[in-house]
């Protein structure tokens, strides 16, 4: 994960490169643009093993025994759920390789028709204990539409230097046979 910002140099959201322009979405921009500064000292970072990855491209390539569990919690500094039809819940882990004494609290930014909630919402690192430390993001539809992605992020904040956002996308959907081009 290396930090990154949605806006540019003056504050202005990050535009896509298409015709007509618009502004951006975390398809268009990842996690954001780059600043090389401070990725010198992100704080926090989402590390996947190389198995975890080999595991996951083997769903890819069609084995399907467990591959819902890999393709929505590998550990990627990003969340997407292509196919919200009630609930689901997602599993990260963020590796402190910032002050040892650190405490982040989560701030959600939930896509639009979507509940968001995270658990826990407070990590704390201390002296001796795990350099790791595992969260639970949970989606819950407000309303059953079928519709295109929506958007949001978390963002784990120790209030002073580091704000360590990933992007969130959501796609609701009532069938899976449904088809939405939006």
């Amino acid at each position: 994960m290396i930090p990154a910002s949605v806006t540019d140099q003056f504050g202005v959201p990050i535009e896509a490169e298409s015709v007509p322009r618009k502004v951006a979405d975390p398809f268009d921009f990842g996690g954001g643009h780059m600043d090389p500064d401070r990725a010198a000292n992100p704080g926090l970072v989402y590390d996947v093993d190389a198995r975890e990855y080999n595991k996951f491209f083997n769903c890819t390539l069609g084995s399907s025994h467990g591959c819902e569990s890999y393709q929505l919690n590998l550990n990627l500094p990003s969340i997407a759920i292509p196919d919200l039809k009630d609930h689901v819940t997602v599993q990260r882990t963020v590796t402190n390789v910032g002050a040892v004494r650190t405490t982040y609290h989560a701030v959600l930014e939930a896509p639009a028709r979507v509940v968001m909630s995270v658990e826990p919402s407070v990590i704390t690192f201390v002296k001796g204990s795990s350099t790791s430390m595992t969260f639970r993001v949970s989606f819950t539809t407000k309303r059953r539409v079928q519709g295109g992605f929506t958007f949001g992020s978390l963002t784990w904040s120790d209030g002073n230097t580091h704000s360590v956002r990933i992007p969130v996308a959501v796609r609701t959907v009532i069938q899976d046979f449904v088809a939405d081009t939006s």
